[in-house]
């Protein structure tokens, strides 16, 4: 009796609890580069060579291991192009008894997992995905009856259930949560330490030739591609961050410096949303610093926070509500994207150093995201869902479960306020006191009206006239409701009447605007 047993993209992992049955006698492993999923958006070209060189790597993981693979690449002359093709094809070419299959981190392409058995006539079976510290169903039961779904309560629960700074059921240092010892802008004159770089091997350089080939108009830079592709240089990534750039996380994990792509972060997110790494071993890495005295609490703990806090909680959120979590617009905000997004092209220092980065590296970190790119977006009504192909289409990390609820609800607070308690909206003068942008930016932070007036400031209370209504009852906002009480009736029709025009003009409304509740 055979089993295929399918391997997608961000189930890079021999813990992967479908294959903990297989074995090379009655087993055969598929991996899949199709080209539905390659242009599912228009995923940035690194992020295309990152997952298939890491497939690539992981496919010869597995034939050391004694697994039997069969691995289609995209330019193999029989590949059908889809998940479902190649299942197919499979079928007709082996002598295949029932598939057995991870449960998919997408909602897309699990509801095609579930219809393989009547499409196929053959028996399958989902196995859960236990590499994450909570299952769909452990946080269904967290969220049921809960009148709101905070990240906090949550992340305390997953902190008592891992036993990660805990000491006696309390947590280690007196509280659950250092933020805001983390918010320290940063000087140019810090000492930056290294990166980890790979160097390419033959495997990656075919796949980096093949996308470049395949895909030459695609966003994104192939240029010194040198990425973590194996479990082998992804535990490497993670052992430098440790050791290096951990100890000042914490401190400036919110800063933004020009020239600098990575000041302290771990750019191990995408090995890890690929299953090169393991969540939980990361986190007792971190925590093993600590408990060493190398690395001090508060990195330690917000480090943790935002793998076993916001992580799982997104993830959550995202079974929760799919599939209607990918269609909210709770401000109906029905904008399009501007082309300065793929371009770079805008006179807004901080916006065009992001993407610029993003083009180059397909990494921005979480406040780039949050308060330049998203904010941006919010604060001039993008399309949600427009905002959301974006992040999922330029990042290396970005898959679905992870991108979208970071985008739809943190970012653009479409979901109505599910997982934010009010709008990531900020004037010009947050990004100036958090990065050097505004030092070499035509604008202004401080001013909202005139030729020179920082878009963000002004699109700041343009804002939140325009949702005045929709943010009343939100207590959170009533301090920027009383401030924009505060400005003179004459200048804030200016400032409305100078947004409209900028908006009009970069960002034109849709011509179908789709306008869809809050969830």
């Amino acid at each position: 009796m055979t089993t295929l047993i399918p391997v997608f993209a961000d189930q890079l992992s021999l813990s992967l609890s479908s294959l903990r049955d297989a074995n090379s006698q009655s087993s055969i492993i598929l991996m899949m580069e199709v080209a539905s999923e390659a242009n599912f958006v228009g995923h940035h070209r690194r992020k295309i060579a990152f997952l298939f060189s890491a497939m690539r790597h992981f496919a010869e993981t597995l034939r050391q291991a004694g697994f039997a693979v069969r691995y289609v690449k995209l330019d193999d002359p029989e590949n059908t192009g889809s998940f479902d093709g190649e299942i197919s094809r499979a079928l007709d070419e082996l002598q295949i008894d029932k598939i057995v299959v991870c449960e998919p981190g997408e909602w897309r392409v699990e509801q095609m997992v579930r219809q393989w058995q009547e499409r196929f006539s053959l028996p399958v079976t989902v196995t859960q995905d236990d590499r994450f510290i909570c299952s769909r169903e452990e946080f269904g039961n967290w969220a049921s009856g809960r009148k709101q779904l905070r990240m906090e309560w949550f992340y305390r629960d997953m902190r008592r259930k891992t036993s990660l700074l805990m000491r006696d059921e309390k947590p280690v240092g007196g509280q659950w949560n250092f933020d805001q010892e983390n918010r320290k802008p940063a000087k140019p004159d810090l000492f930056m330490p290294s990166v980890p770089s790979f160097s390419p091997d033959a495997i990656t350089l075919e796949v980096v030739e093949l996308v470049r080939s395949r895909f030459p108009e695609r966003f994104g830079s192939l240029d010194g591609f040198n990425m973590a592709v194996t479990r082998e240089q992804a535990l490497k990534a993670a052992r430098s961050f440790m050791q290096e750039r951990l100890p000042l996380f914490g401190d400036y994990q919110d800063a933004m410096l020009e020239g600098e792509d990575v000041l302290w972060h771990s750019l191990l997110s995408p090995a890890l949303n690929a299953g090169l790494l393991d969540p939980l071993e990361l986190c007792e890495m971190a925590v093993a610093e600590h408990a060493a005295g190398r690395a001090p609490l508060n990195s330690v703990e917000g480090y943790v926070r935002q793998i076993i806090g916001w992580r799982e909680y997104v993830r959550g959120i995202y079974w929760l509500q799919m599939p209607d979590y990918a269609q909210a617009n709770g401000l109906d905000a029905h904008r399009r994207l501007p082309d300065f997004y793929w371009s770079g092209e805008t006179k807004m220092r901080c916006v065009a150093t992001v993407i610029d980065q993003t083009r180059r590296i397909a990494h921005a970190h979480h406040i780039q995201r949050l308060m330049v790119t998203g904010n941006f977006a919010l604060l001039a009504g993008i399309d949600p869902h427009e905002v959301h192909e974006w992040y999922l289409a330029v990042y290396a990390d970005a898959f679905e479960w992870v991108e979208m609820p970071n985008t739809i609800g943190m970012s653009q607070y479409a979901d109505g306020g599910l997982m934010a308690s009010k709008p990531y909206a900020a004037s010009g003068k947050y990004i100036n006191r958090m990065s050097d942008h505004c030092r070499q930016c035509d604008f202004d932070p401080d001013k909202r009206t005139g030729p020179d007036a920082c878009p963000f400031t002004m699109l700041y209370w343009d804002f939140l006239a325009r949702n005045r209504e929709a943010l009343s009852g939100n207590q959170r906002m009533a301090m920027m409701m009383r401030n924009l009480d505060r400005i003179d009736t004459g200048e804030l029709q200016q400032i409305r009447e100078q947004s409209a025009r900028l908006l009009d003009e970069i960002a034109p409304p849709n011509t179908a605007s789709r306008r869809m509740p809050s969830l």
